[in-house]
């Protein structure tokens, strides 16, 4: 039999990736009580799905605060929450072939140094003897960044819900919510497929899924499920030891080492919303075209495996962050476009002093969903 549901939480979370497990566990660490939902197995939605790149480099300063402070804790991650993660700090370098990018990443670079974040432009050369797989045809400059890097998203999560459950929260799998009660505006209780669990705050954390939960309490969450798929070569021969996580920012193709192969992605501009995760051959000609002229050594290189997973989309590709103020202790922390892996520590701390009171860390209140309604779009330019 699985194991019942507590009658009644502070805090219930609904989903058990990056940003549910990190939240349970700065909460359950500040000693709130604590349970955390999850429908399927834990991380088994985008969070396992992810290509596990960590960054600052961002366009927005919002997002490069996030991705400052989610690096940090990464770093510390075997002391706190503990676990080993296989954190890897080998550098972001973005690939830039026109004006307006140049223009773009010479601004945000700016912006990133004044941050605190140490990012440089490089001239082709540099970025070509980084990354030596790169054909430098068409290149004007590089970003690059030696903090950023990659890690591994299910350990992640792990160690989170690891964390969380020693200060005491409590994790349910294979538990999906089916409905969120609301009396009055407020929040009196969740219903799940086991029972009823009383709670006057919830915290939607539910990934591409967001919308679904948000519409339970009558909240439109502007989220919507986007298909993208990575592959895993065969063995690589010389690969470098260091090898920057390499993207290619005008066509988004991107590899960084995977084992002695590597994982390599790409958006594909025909694919249509929706939760498909199954995997096609559609992108394929396209993806083999851009390889071939991009990384041309790697065009000969065999598959080894791939997998598909969701990005969650909003209208300007940035998070929706923040608490309703039409429904009482609703709180949502979801839409990151494909940045919800790598800023989910930084998350987890800023929904703690949400639900606290307290002022968090990085001021959030810029990626609320009002923004949609009010207008204020904030675009995040250095998505992939």
């Amino acid at each position: 039999m699985p194991p019942e549901l507590p009658p009644r939480a502070e805090v219930v979370v609904i989903g058990g990736g990056v940003v549910g497990t990190s939240a349970a566990f700065h909460l359950a660490e500040a000693g709130v009580d604590v349970l955390l939902l999850e429908r399927d197995e834990l991380a088994s939605g985008s969070t396992s799905r992810a290509a596990g790149g960590v960054r600052a480099q961002f366009s927005d300063p919002v997002n490069i605060a996030l991705g400052q402070r989610s690096l940090a804790a990464f770093e510390r991650f075997a002391q706190r929450p503990g676990g080993e993660i296989d954190l890897k700090q080998c550098g972001y370098l973005f690939l830039l072939d026109s004006e307006e990018d140049v223009a773009d990443f010479q601004h945000g670079v700016a912006l990133q140094n004044e941050l605190g974040v140490p990012s440089r432009l490089l001239d082709v050369a540099e970025a070509c003897a980084m990354s030596p797989f790169v054909n430098s045809d068409g290149l004007l400059a590089a970003a690059f960044s030696p903090s950023d890097g990659h890690c591994t998203p299910e350990a992640v999560v792990a160690g989170y819900a690891a964390g969380a459950r020693a200060h005491g929260a409590v994790i349910r799998r294979h538990c999906p919510v089916t409905g969120v009660d609301v009396v009055d505006g407020a929040i009196t209780g969740v219903r799940t497929a086991r029972g009823v669990v009383r709670t006057e705050t919830v915290i939607c954390a539910a990934g591409a899924w967001s919308a679904a939960i948000g519409e339970l309490v009558g909240v439109t969450l502007p989220v919507r499920p986007l298909r993208r798929q990575v592959l895993v070569s065969e063995p690589v021969p010389d690969l470098p030891a260091d090898l920057p996580f390499t993207i290619d920012f005008g066509t988004t193709f991107y590899f960084h080492d995977e084992g002695d192969g590597l994982l390599m992605g790409m958006s594909d501009p025909d694919e249509e919303y929706g939760f498909r995760l199954e995997r096609s051959d559609a992108w394929l000609d396209r993806f083999g075209q851009v390889v071939a002229r991009r990384a041309p050594r790697l065009a000969d290189v065999g598959i080894a495996h791939g997998w598909a997973g969701l990005y969650e989309m909003t209208p300007d590709h940035n998070a929706v962050v923040g608490e309703s103020t039409a429904v009482s202790r609703f709180l949502y922390a979801t839409g990151f476009s494909g940045h919800g892996f790598l800023q989910g520590p930084a998350i987890g701390e800023v929904l703690r002093d949400l639900v606290l009171g307290h002022t968090p860390a990085v001021d959030v209140s810029a990626l609320d969903v009002a923004r949609f309604a009010d207008q204020r779009p904030r675009p995040e330019r250095n998505c992939v």
